[in-house]
């Protein structure tokens, strides 16, 4: 990743260190800026995020929010800076357009929550749909007999990400979600202010790519949320961990998807959850 200043910005700090000693300089800061997705023209949401990989971005929430069911019904994505922040425009399809609206209807905000804009509980309980045909790839597989190869995996994989997180090592302010193969190497990393965000530019590089999304699994620097987990679930991601907890709406989400849900993991241990 290019440390491009839409990532990144200096501002002016006074340190304090021991005996009373101060210094004045300049520190790398993350720049959190407003991000506007356009569907057709027509805004839907404004987040913030890190103006990188904002096409990403814009396809991966489109697609693990269920906005759209396939890559196909976007034709295309353009990014626009804007006086007051950034804009991703997307051009979809008719049918996926008007099932826009009629969610926009009942969306009176968008929080982190993942929630808002459901008319009931029963609609809230109703688990995201996996992709058709979908099935448990033949290496997860293998590794339900093969605690070893998993761990090795995992253990390689960590070691690995720290050097991949570049912004956040000028930073020390973003989030990481890395796409890797199951065999622990890291094949793709995005970073970003949010972790949703962050998850949401790896599934949309991946769809654009038209990666096999059953060759790999999603490591990510954060706890594992039930937000992030039905992103994966609906994107087809065999198994998603996670450096940090779960929460019991996770565990419960990743269970009732068939997602394998790993926390914890540091190191050479993790602990497997779903």
């Amino acid at each position: 990743m290019s440390l491009s200043k839409s990532g990144w910005c200096e501002r002016p700090v006074l340190r304090f260190g021991p005996d009373a000693a101060t210094t004045a300089g300049d520190e790398a800061v993350a720049v959190e800026a407003p991000v506007a997705l356009l569907f057709n023209g027509v805004s839907h949401v404004v987040m913030m995020a890190t103006p990188l990989n904002l096409a990403e971005l814009g396809l991966g929430f489109a697609l693990s929010e269920g906005l759209l069911d396939e890559v196909a019904q976007c034709y295309g994505i353009d990014v626009v800076h804007t006086s007051l922040g950034w804009e991703v425009r997307l051009e979809v399809a008719t049918r996926s357009f008007a099932k826009l609206q009629e969610r926009r209807r009942q969306m009176s905000g968008r929080t982190g929550c993942g929630v808002c804009g459901m008319e009931s509980l029963q609609q809230w309980a109703q688990a995201p749909a996996r992709p058709a045909n979908w099935s448990v790839p033949d290496w997860l597989t293998e590794w339900r007999t093969n605690d070893v190869q998993a761990q090795c995996a995992v253990h390689a994989a960590l070691l690995e990400l720290p050097g991949r997180q570049v912004l956040n090592a000028l930073t020390g302010a973003l989030h990481a979600a890395a796409w890797v193969s199951p065999q622990g190497q890291l094949r793709q990393v995005f970073e970003d202010v949010g972790r949703h965000n962050a998850l949401d530019k790896l599934l949309g590089h991946l769809a654009r790519s038209g990666a096999a999304i059953d060759e790999g699994w999603v490591l990510m620097t954060s706890r594992a949320s039930h937000e992030l987990v039905h992103k994966c679930i609906r994107a087809g991601v065999p198994l998603l961990a996670t450096v940090s907890a779960p929460t019991s709406l996770a565990i419960d989400a990743a269970q009732a998807g068939q997602l394998r849900l790993w926390a914890w993991c540091r190191d050479e241990r993790f602990s497997a959850f779903a």
